[in-house]
């Protein structure tokens, strides 16, 4: 009996596996994967030429790779991509899935169907869409993404105060305004002309990749296209695996990220906020010596005293709890932060006991 050889992850991080995207998809280790980005083919379903009001054609989306024979079809395809994803997913992965009208419903209800746990759908506004030249419609002007869980109980990555600070110090909105990709960005071949038709802005991909994963996290990208997640994976500090069926596609990827350098390592640190930070119960600082049982803390007026219990709560005359409580209680509120309402007299200065908080958890980062 033959020896099974299990796929080792790290042999595919940041190549391009080149063929079909389920073939290849089963060659990677199930949950394994941080984030999928996937922009599928969005089924377009053109008939004949798209011309402008001079007579002039419109280099749209007619590539071979776009056509499916019929909605049941496209969706057979859609649910089988999309669960080879979910498997290559570790348990707290999520995925972003981009399309247009003409797909993205669809590919929705698929997700939900596998068992995938819908977080949002974010709009991408184009500031610079292709005009509605037949004058028959509204101007196509946006693209939606679907930001997806893979379960609906994944603790998956979102860094919400890093995107705040990004959006001057706002809730990041899920309506994006962001340019199509142009100029020296956009991929051409030999002849100048587009080397691919759908190629996504960098700026999109850093969004979401700033958003929704950490640094050495593995982004999967089942269709690589021209390697847009490739490239700001590489700059950002993110490893990649490609897929890609289409030679002329996969080799301007190669070329593209090979040129593409990582951002100084110093740079890629993010904002993180309080719920980022490891839990620290008063319990702890007692267990190391930083505050002692029997002693006493203040109020910041040094008026109101309470007194330090072996279990970690503290007691004012006959009411005792936690830090918390207790300071609730002696202030006649609701609720209160007794990390920043209770201090310690270190010789001559009072020490709010948050400071001591923060001196564990400075050993905790620095054992991690």
């Amino acid at each position: 009996m033959g020896v099974i050889v299990k796929p080792d992850v790290k042999l595919l991080q940041n190549q391009i596996l080149q063929g079909d995207c389920i073939t290849e998809l089963k060659k990677i280790p199930s949950g394994s994967v941080d984030l999928v980005f996937a922009d599928p083919p969005y089924n377009l379903q053109l008939n004949g030429d798209l011309t402008r009001p001079d007579q002039s054609k419109v280099d749209a989306v007619d590539d071979h790779w776009d056509k499916f024979s019929s909605f049941a079809d496209y969706d057979s395809f859609s649910k089988a991509w999309l669960a080879e994803c979910r498997r290559v997913l570790k348990p707290n992965g999520a995925i972003w899935v981009i399309g247009s009208y003409h797909n993205i419903f669809r590919v929705g209800t698929i997700l939900q169907d596998l068992g995938y746990w819908i977080l949002n759908d974010v709009i991408w506004r184009k500031t610079n869409p292709m005009p509605n030249f037949r004058g028959r419609r509204f101007t196509n002007a946006h693209e939606t993404l679907i930001w997806a869980s893979r379960d609906e109980g994944s603790k998956y990555c979102f860094h919400y105060d890093a995107m705040k600070v990004f959006n001057d110090d706002q809730q990041m909105r899920s309506d994006w305004t962001l340019p199509l990709c142009t100029g020296g960005e956009r991929l051409k071949d030999a002849a100048g002309d587009k080397l691919h038709p759908t190629q996504k802005p960098e700026a999109l991909l850093q969004r979401v990749m700033l958003a929704t994963t950490n640094p050495g996290d593995i982004v999967l990208d089942p269709f690589f296209g021209t390697g847009t997640t490739g490239a700001v994976a590489k700059q950002l500090g993110r490893n990649f695996i490609g897929i890609e069926r289409e030679e002329t596609y996969a080799r301007g990827a190669r070329a593209r990220i090979a040129a593409t350098d990582p951002l100084p390592e110093d740079a890629l640190k993010t904002t993180t906020g309080k719920r980022a930070e490891p839990r620290v119960p008063f319990g702890t600082l007692i267990e190391r010596g930083l505050v002692k049982v029997g002693e006493t803390i203040y109020d910041p007026t040094h008026r109101i005293a309470a007194r330090v219990r072996v279990d970690g709560s503290v007691a004012v005359k006959d009411n005792s709890g936690s830090i918390h409580k207790i300071g609730a209680h002696v202030q006649g509120a609701e609720a209160c932060n007794g990390w920043t309402f209770w201090h310690v007299q270190r010789g001559p200065n009072m020490v709010p006991i948050d400071i001591l908080r923060q001196q564990v958890r400075a050993e905790m980062a620095a054992v991690a």
